[in-house]
């Protein structure tokens, strides 16, 4: 039988990798204060999250080949997790700098912890530099090395596309209603999250197990990609209407100028009245601007909207599942995994 990973079991194969990063820094005769600090910021940044995206490997791997892990298995999917983890950490040290953010799982963030600054913007290229230290030390010998590499490039290229797309489309201190569209947004949300955070963990699964053929990886793309659409617009619904004691922050989307779901779908909807309070209060800083947006979107039924969406998205996502053909080796049970995990969640 599979058996799914817990954050301890996951948790306990990074500081083997913690040391296979720090020797090889040490053979370049790094001085030991500089050591520190690398070891430092892998851990403030790589460590601490949910790791949904890393542990969804292993998970992945279990539920392929029906049952659980060899200690030797566990630890090279659990490898191939960390990756996707410290390429997680990498984006966060980035973004938080980009949108100025102040918190990160409940500390400052990093850059803005004492005597860090701009030294931030560093420890990103290290945090993805130590993927592929990782990979070449774990996998060189691997026979889909070279894809996984390739992998990882082609995935970060396409979440850093996505960013552009956003910084660009929603600058947070201009605010152009005129920029956002349902276009750009599918856009963002495909190439920032879907591919990191659904394709890439299933992906790294089927090539550590030699069954990533060309069928598996079309198949496993055109279920996780839609998929991670709807993750998304899920998350943007309950930045809004959640509880924050159930999603454990204040939403912040509306203040933010955030491209989101909600605010193309109000913008679809208005009349030009409604445009008009838009038009005027998205956007800005201040809770009162905030409240009058929060107003509309409920006078326009965007709860009953998402509900609808959501019903729909999750059929289809269960009709492409039940259709999935399993002849090389991929399991239906990875995607009703990852749907169970997201469907109806409120955190």
């Amino acid at each position: 039988m599979a058996k799914k990973t817990t954050l301890k079991e996951f948790e306990s194969v990074f500081p083997k990798l913690e040391e296979d990063l720090l020797s090889w820094a040490r053979q370049y005769n790094l001085p030991q204060e500089q050591q520190d600090w690398y070891k430092k910021m892998l851990e403030e940044n790589a460590v601490g999250g949910k790791c949904n995206r890393g542990m969804s490997v292993p998970d992945s791997v279990s539920i392929l080949l029906g049952k659980e892990l060899s200690e030797e298995q566990y630890f090279q999917a659990a490898t191939l997790g960390w990756m996707i983890e410290l390429l997680q950490a990498m984006f966060l040290v980035s973004d938080d700098i980009m949108d100025s953010s102040i918190t990160r799982r409940g500390k400052p963030c990093w850059y803005r912890q004492e005597g860090v600054g701009m030294i931030a913007i560093n420890d990103a290229f290290l945090l993805e530099s130590a993927i592929y230290t990782l990979l070449k030390k774990h996998f060189k010998t691997h026979p889909s090395y070279v894809d996984m590499l390739e992998l990882f490039h082609e995935v970060t290229l396409q979440t850093e596309l996505g960013q552009l797309c956003d910084l660009l489309t929603a600058p947070e201190d201009v605010v152009n209603l005129d920029n956002f569209s349902m276009e750009k947004y599918t856009f963002i949300v495909i190439y920032k999250t879907a591919y990191y955070s659904f394709y890439l963990p299933v992906a790294l699964a089927l090539h550590m197990l030699n069954i990533a053929t060309p069928k598996n990886l079309k198949q496993a793309h055109d279920i996780l990609i839609p998929m991670g659409e709807y993750f998304q617009i899920q998350d943007d619904y309950l930045d809004n209407f959640g509880l924050p004691e159930h999603i454990g922050k204040i939403g912040t989307d509306i203040q933010d100028n955030k491209c989101s779901w909600l605010v193309n779908q109000a913008l679809k909807l208005a009349t030009p009245e409604q445009r008009k309070v838009l038009e005027e209060h998205y956007g800005r800083k201040d809770k009162t601007h905030e409240a009058e947006v929060k107003k509309l979107y409920n006078e326009m039924g965007l709860e009953k909207r998402y509900q609808d969406y959501e019903e729909k998205r999750v059929g289809e996502l269960k009709q492409l599942i039940s259709q999935l053909d399993e002849s090389e080796g991929l399991k239906k049970g990875v995607f009703e995994e990852f749907l169970n995990k997201i469907y109806k969640r409120s955190k």
